[in-house]
């Protein structure tokens, strides 16, 4: 397990990079990358969506392109506290503080469940996708974007100290085995570093 695969440590680290974290996240995971991801999801009418790991509220801007409100939950408060110079406390976004793997939604509630930027950090992964499958509605998308596992064995090492990187053998056998059907997997990166990021995309069973 890495390092920042732990909840406090990782309240920590986003502490500080709360202050430059809307500078640094254009390099990685950019608007052509979530406007790619976004398109691999159906919004139907009035649809409830839930962006898990929300940060600073960039992945919750094109999920407003979408939807007309958007429940989002963040562990950090720090992060949050960037969202909410964005788009106010109240509003088109309903914030929670909270944790992915016991989030405070009742089962069955949301059409969309996205996450990006956030699995990484996740200390049980499966736990936190039947986390996800719970408050989905039967037949519900998520989607989630996580480091795609570096090809190369020295970087390799270096991530898996860090933090959980995982590619599309693990991501299905993550995503099945939380329960969920029709498991998708895209990569994608800018334009330098092209798989940096694995997108998948799921459905909740319909019964």
């Amino acid at each position: 397990m890495g390092i920042l695969e732990n909840k406090a440590r990782a309240r920590v680290f986003y502490k500080y990079l709360s202050k430059v974290y809307d500078q640094i996240n254009p390099f990685i995971w950019n608007e052509e990358m979530r406007a790619e991801a976004l398109s691999l999801l159906e919004f139907p009418d009035d649809a409830m969506v839930l962006d898990v790991g929300c940060g600073t509220g960039f992945a919750t801007e094109g999920l407003l392109e979408h939807v007309d409100e958007v429940y989002a939950l963040d562990q950090s408060e720090h992060q949050l506290e960037k969202a909410y110079e964005k788009f106010g406390k109240r509003g088109p976004v309903h914030f929670h503080v909270g944790d992915a793997e016991r989030l405070p939604f009742a089962t069955n509630t949301f059409d969309v469940v996205w996450s990006s930027g956030s699995i990484e950090y996740w200390p049980d992964p499966v736990r936190t996708l039947r986390e996800f499958r719970r408050v989905s509605k039967p037949g519900g998308q998520v989607l989630v974007v996580g480091p795609n596992y570096p090809d190369h064995t020295i970087t390799q090492k270096l991530a898996d100290a860090i933090m959980l990187f995982y590619d599309e053998y693990e991501a299905d056998r993550m995503f099945k085995t939380a329960g969920f059907e029709d498991v998708k997997h895209m990569f994608q990166g800018p334009s330098y570093e092209p798989d940096v990021a694995i997108t998948t995309v799921a459905r909740a069973p319909e019964n």
